[in-house]
């Protein structure tokens, strides 16, 4: 079956994944493939403008390579691959920057809110990444970029960097990517207010062994308003019961939604019951994963196969942007 064109979207190589991770991205990056042409890219570079030592940066991107692998990503139809091993993309990141006013990128929403969480170090890098980011999504020639509503601005901002390129240069070289609007899932911690993330360590990774997955569900905070078994709770303000709705048999869901509001089921007996629906759900997981983690040579082969993959897309892009600037 032909495929519907091709797909770009890319991540920062935080290590072991999350269920966040699973529900608001990885998820969308498995079902993409069967429509279209994928490539999947761990964005290392783009990890340097907040990260203060990369010690961990190597073993981080393995180990989402794998994560990925394990759920389902196929390196035989997909590209995947390290951003910083396509150095073409700090190339035309160069000459996006000419065409980028400054105000523009200091006025941007994330750009303000980087320099609120990291006062310390607002580093040029961390300016100018939108503008690596447009490059990343160029340079391969997408036309469809998965974002959730809330993300749709920053493609916005890449497709006037494009139409900015290109009336510049007379051309019509590069691409301004379209918009698919995935359904992101913002995916509430272990604490039940904020979003799950490893910062706050209120998350549960995909990779726990079932003991430990148990142990981390136990620790999830239900309805607040309930302080005793024989209290009627309520599942709509609940996270665990969100949760059920994902992992659980519509038949529990019914009936945990129901016998809550009367206390005729308690939170620990609820959490027990969804920690044992996500381990069978990430059964199949595991295995796979354990099975590629006793080939790390494997993984390696797939990222290089990748970045050889996508350099080569990466070459003809800029070989047509070099023509179209004149460049001698």
């Amino acid at each position: 079956m032909a495929k519907k064109g091709r797909v770009f979207s890319g991540a920062r190589p935080t290590g072991r994944q999350h269920l966040g991770n699973y529900l608001g991205a990885i998820k969308n990056y498995v079902a993409l493939q069967a429509d279209y042409e994928c490539v999947y890219c761990i964005v290392d570079v783009h990890a340097l403008t907040t990260v203060e030592t990369t010690q961990e940066l190597r073993q981080n991107t393995f180990e989402m390579a794998l994560d990925w692998l394990a759920a389902g990503m196929y390196p035989e139809e997909s590209i995947i691959f390290v951003q910083s091993h396509v150095p073409q993309v700090m190339e035309l990141h160069t000459y996006l920057s000419m065409v980028t006013p400054l105000g523009k990128l200091t006025d941007l929403p994330t750009f303000k809110e980087k320099i609120r969480q990291q006062p310390e170090n607002v580093n040029y890098g961390l300016v100018g990444y939108p503008v690596l980011m447009a490059a990343d999504i160029v340079l391969y020639k997408t036309d469809i970029v998965p974002v959730g509503i809330d993300q749709a601005p920053h493609l916005e901002f890449t497709r006037e960097v494009v139409r900015s390129f290109n009336y510049r240069y007379q051309t019509k070289v590069l691409i301004e990517p379209q918009v698919k609007h995935t359904e992101v899932l913002k995916v509430l911690g272990i604490d039940g207010r904020e979003k799950m993330g490893k910062s706050l360590n209120n998350h549960i990774e995909l990779a726990l062994t079932p003991e430990e997955t148990v142990k981390r569900v136990r620790e999830m905070v239900t309805d607040p308003a309930r302080q005793r078994k024989t209290d009627p709770g309520n599942p709509d303000v609940c996270n665990v019961f969100t949760m059920h709705k994902l992992f659980s048999g519509q038949d529990e869901v019914d009936m945990i939604n129901v016998e809550c509001r009367k206390a005729g089921i308690g939170c620990v007996d609820c959490k027990l019951r969804y920690a044992n629906n996500l381990n069978k759900n990430l059964e199949p997981f595991r295995a796979k994963r354990a099975e590629l983690a006793a080939r790390p040579h494997y993984i390696q082969d797939v990222l290089d196969d990748g970045a050889k993959r996508a350099r080569a897309i990466a070459e003809q892009t800029m070989v047509e942007v070099r023509e179209a600037m004149q460049l001698p």
